[in-house]
């Protein structure tokens, strides 16, 4: 797997190292690597190979750093030399190269490869509200974009939609779906399946707004979302399905949507449900819901983000039900 080293002045590299971790979970063999005011360039290309040191393979290796010029980049570059086959070096650190990059490794991916390919997810990542002040060549193709209208019966693929992922999670769209989950997954649709937010103009709109770089976001109520698994238009799509509840779940699952496994995220707490775990609250309705889902055949994976560990579900079901009783 290709190491990671995060350089920047101050501590910038650290905090972006923090909120990786929080979208997409502890990364093996990523190191930040820090350029305080009272250090010079010695002390920083020390600290660079110390961390290289401590990767499990030094073969391949991608340096992230912030200024294209600084000392950080010109440290690194130093240490290039001789490694330009297998090591690369990226400037203009941001929170979607790294997220990208982290993605890229599970591909098993060159230090090369990863480096060409988080480019352009740095600059996608870079986007203004309100949008007419975005430079008219900014605009990102959305993949799997409708081109027309596609007349009833027409058939695309094999006709049959394919669900990546079915997830729930309170709160819908944000940043561990936008990144981790859609770069794990590899959707063309993020679908989130739900009467309340279809009903709500305001967090409908806020949803569809946060889909990620080249992605759309799509709001619909259960019964379409039914509708759509039918409909043989939808051959070529790759959906990651949102859900907000486990009953949402049993109507869609109950009304022809193909789901196999749902991905367990967050359940927030409220009054009548019982913590769990840190992230998911459960109360008798919601046990009720599980319960169904089980006995028609559902696999469930508990994880916030994919380099989590999986929980094993039936222990947190079993402690809903002990602190309900």
């Amino acid at each position: 797997m290709v190491g990671i080293i995060i350089a920047s002045h101050g501590e910038f590299a650290e905090g972006i190292l923090q909120s990786g971790a929080m979208i997409f979970g502890q990364q093996e063999d990523v190191k930040a690597v820090t350029l305080m005011p009272s250090e010079g360039p010695g002390d920083l290309k020390g600290k660079i190979l110390n961390a290289i040191q401590t990767f499990e393979s030094q073969e391949q290796v991608l340096i992230l750093v912030d200024l294209w010029g600084g000392t950080p980049f010109n440290q690194a570059n130093g240490l290039l030399e001789g490694h330009e086959d297998k090591w690369a070096i990226v400037s203009g650190l941001n929170l979607p190269m790294l997220i990208e990059a982290y993605a890229a490794r599970l591909s098993d991916l060159s230090a090369h490869e990863i480096a060409a390919k988080i480019h352009q997810t740095a600059i996608e990542g870079v986007r203004i509200k309100p949008e007419n002040l975005e430079p008219k060549a900014a605009a990102a193709p959305v993949a799997g974009a409708a081109q027309g209208a596609i007349p009833p019966g027409t058939v695309l693929g094999d006709g049959k939609i394919k669900l990546v992922l079915a997830r729930i999670d309170s709160r819908l769209l944000h940043g561990q779906v936008a990144t981790a989950w859609s770069k794990a997954t590899n959707p063309n649709r993020i679908i989130v399946v739900s009467d309340n937010v279809a009903k709500d103009g305001l967090r409908r709109s806020l949803i569809e707004q946060a889909s990620p770089p080249g992605m759309n976001a799509h709001v619909v109520p259960i019964a379409k979302m039914c509708e759509v698994a039918k409909d043989t238009r939808f051959g070529d799509t790759k959906a990651l399905l949102l859900f907000e509840t486990p009953q949402d779940v049993v109507r869609a699952l109950e009304g022809g949507v193909p789901i196999h496994e749902v991905n367990v995220g967050s359940m927030a707490h409220s009054q009548g449900k019982v913590y769990v775990n840190k992230v998911l609250s459960m109360d008798r309705s919601d046990i009720e819901a599980f319960e169904t889902l089980k006995a028609k055949g559902i696999v469930f994976d508990v994880r916030k983000v994919p380099n989590d560990s999986k929980a094993n579900f039936e222990e947190l079901l079993q402690k809903a039900k002990s602190e309900l009783k």
